[in-house]
């Protein structure tokens, strides 16, 4: 199948987007999260219900979420983290109504063909150092913890085909503890490796069970640190699977005369990923071949 793999989107998404994708040619699209500017996600949703071709997203971690609600969990204010969750299933809800036919997904299976499957992620992943949004999390999906939340998707494994694309917010822990890294945290040197640990275990399970992970596509950790302005790597490969950070953020670039998107195409003998950037009118501007570093596995 061939994938259109689009960013964190932050509020840039319009018409034109949606235009380009609908003609595209791509078999499937898919979304890592953070359609939001920076809280209100529905919007952002509304425009992508134009969309015609076959499409999942995860959501982020401003997706369907307060600002007050998002400085809480930043700021660890427990009280107002618990208040916050209370609204956020409706929020969540409106946010998927709005981006139909685009599929919302969270823990989630789907069966893209006899012999490959698509595991949507735990959604509003906010970083490793604590699990973000638990009370949430707990309520809708039984999840209270990172163990709790590998075991629910090493589950969504057991269930699934040989081959699997995992679709997440956040990327694995293992993949660099540097600002430079994948999913190293740009933004606190203290915390290193920013990568999730229960994405990291249900990839382990699935090579232990038999199960070829082809892609780990993800975001989250911009491509270009705000606070430093270092760009980071976004392509790494352990020999078994690619791993892909799409946060080019902002996507739309240089007045909409450049917009951001990845292209993967996975066939039963190999894999291939492409950075792409298309005008307004559609027309490619830029494509180059993602060359991955090599990590070990």
């Amino acid at each position: 199948m061939k994938f259109g793999v689009i960013g964190d989107i932050h509020g840039c998404w319009d018409a034109a987007d949606t235009a380009f994708f609908n003609t595209a040619g791509y078999d499937m699209l898919l979304f890592v999260g953070d359609f939001a500017r920076v809280t209100a996600a529905t919007p952002v949703a509304r425009r992508l219900s134009g969309l015609t071709t076959p499409a999942w997203a995860i959501a982020g971690n401003h997706d369907g979420v307060t600002l007050t609600q998002l400085l809480a969990e930043i700021k660890r204010r427990r009280l107002v983290q618990r208040i916050g969750a209370l609204g956020m299933a409706r929020r969540v809800r409106r946010m998927e109504r709005a981006m139909a036919p685009v599929r919302l997904g969270g823990y989630t299976l789907a069966r893209l063909g006899d012999d490959l499957g698509l595991i949507v992620a735990r959604p509003h992943a906010m970083g490793p150092d604590r699990f973000y949004y638990r009370h949430y999390l707990k309520r809708h999906y039984g999840v209270h913890d990172f163990q709790s939340s590998a075991e629910r998707l090493k589950r969504l494994v057991d269930d699934s085909p040989r081959d699997l694309i995992l679709l997440a917010h956040n990327g694995p822990a293992g993949l660099g503890t540097t600002p430079a890294d994948i999913f190293g945290c740009d933004f606190n040197p203290d915390h290193g490796d920013f990568g999730d640990p229960d994405l990291r275990d249900a990839i382990t399970h699935a090579r232990a069970t038999g199960r070829r992970v082809r892609a780990v596509l993800a975001g989250h950790m911009h491509h270009r640190s705000k606070h430093t302005g270092q760009w980071r790597r976004t392509a790494v490969d352990d020999g078994q699977t690619l791993f892909l950070n799409c946060a080019r953020v902002p996507r739309i670039e240089q007045a909409g005369t450049r917009r951001h998107h990845l292209m993967l195409n996975i066939t039963g003998h190999g894999i291939e990923a492409e950075t792409r950037f298309v005008d307004a009118t559609g027309r490619i501007v830029e494509q180059m071949p993602i060359e991955a570093d090599a990590v070990a596995g």
